[in-house]
């Protein structure tokens, strides 16, 4: 007997790819919300790549953009004029109300690149973040993310960073002085399980960085693109903020990322670059993105509705297709019994259950995923 599928890529996998990652499964084909394992087997997809597919899996108009584009030019280095790249640019900006772009090639990137800016144009150094607060992984990001298990092992990471509890306005308060250059904040803290703070929260973050001078730096990798039924989740606020970093959903999983800054802010010549960021491909990809979100936008909020009311018993945190529902210990066997019954959702952290489906997910998709998830918690004691 051979090895099904799935083994092969286990195989695989443990003897040559480094063991970062934990998976048991083979995701090999995907159409709109739906996915299929090595196997054959459909699921409904509400992790989407981690909120990353937006338009749903193989979305035509990408599909589209991305070959046309491959057959022109693959690459070409910011040495020159790219394809695409000013006219992307000029959407991000009148999407978010921001003044100008800069790309990168993801989520982690871009943080690192809000950071730059943000000491370079005000001359000063420290950072403050938030407890539970997720902003990427390299060196630079990784020292304005809060947890321990991740941070601490490659510590020092070289940037001034203090912690405050997230949505406690007087300890932050505190915790900014002088040489403060910004303050970087998920306007709802995806990693942590979807913890959305009253919107006076960010609110006060404006007030205080007016009052001292620090830039709000509010990072909408995992909120923005029209996760949580606007262009950007800081948008249900009236707090304006001085840089925005964007990723995930942006170009429907082709890696992008970007940073949007408000006017007299942005890099000078040499300040910062990259070779890859803002190619020809991946700039195609984000126009067809946005043309086809600019599309269900309007419907997003009224599919969270409707998750909400399916989920009413337990809680649920809703914002727009961006959902969390506390399960404490019993989390991880509610994700096996949903992807037994065709349903992809994922654990976050403290025991969230975690739902980031793509937007064009359909009403009979949602009442699927709903049953499934009310079979499941049917089985297990909480």
């Amino acid at each position: 007997m051979g090895m099904d599928k799935t083994s092969q890529f286990k195989a695989l996998d443990e003897r040559y790819y480094m063991p970062a990652f934990s998976r048991d499964m083979a995701l090999v084909k995907g159409k709109g919300s739906l996915v299929w394992d090595a196997e054959g087997k459909e699921y409904i997809d509400c992790v989407a790549g981690i909120a990353v597919c937006s338009t749903g899996h193989c979305h035509p108009a990408v599909v589209k953009a991305i070959c046309d584009q491959a057959h022109e030019l693959i690459h070409c280095s910011n040495l020159y004029y790219i394809p695409h790249q000013g006219d992307l640019a000029k959407k991000l900006v009148e999407i978010t109300g921001m003044h100008k772009a800069f790309f990168s090639n993801s989520g982690a990137e871009a943080t690192d690149g809000a950071l730059k800016l943000a000491r370079v144009r005000t001359g000063k150094k420290k950072f403050v973040a938030f407890v539970h607060g997720f902003h990427g992984r390299t060196i630079g990001s990784l020292a304005v993310t809060y947890k321990p298990a991740i941070r601490e092992p490659f510590e020092p990471l070289g940037l001034n960073c203090t912690f405050v509890e997230y949505g406690d306005l007087e300890g932050l308060k505190k915790a900014v002085d002088s040489d403060t250059a910004g303050i970087i904040v998920e306007p709802i803290q995806g990693e942590a399980g979807v913890i959305i703070p009253p919107d006076s929260f960010l609110t006060g973050i404006r007030e205080i960085c007016d009052s001292t001078g620090a830039l709000m730096i509010v990072d909408e990798v995992q909120t923005g693109m029209g996760r949580t039924g606007k262009w950007l989740a800081v948008q249900y606020t009236k707090a304006k903020p001085d840089i925005v970093t964007l990723a995930k959903g942006i170009a429907s999983g082709f890696p992008m990322g970007a940073l949007v800054a408000r006017e007299d802010l942005e890099f000078k010549k040499s300040e910062h670059g990259s070779t890859f960021a803002g190619g020809p491909l991946a700039c195609a990809a984000a126009l067809a993105t946005i043309g086809v979100i600019e599309k269900i936008l309007p419907d997003v909020s009224r599919k969270g509705d409707r998750f909400r009311q399916g989920l009413e018993e337990y809680n649920p945190r809703i914002r727009g297709l961006m959902i969390g529902v506390t399960m404490g210990d019993k989390c991880p066997e509610i994700q096996k019994k949903c992807a037994e019954e065709g349903v992809l959702v994922n654990c976050a952290a403290d025991g969230n259950l975690r739902l980031v489906p793509p937007l064009v997910i359909s009403d009979k998709e949602i009442d699927r995923v709903v049953r499934v998830i009310h079979g499941a918690l049917g089985t297990i004691v909480l």
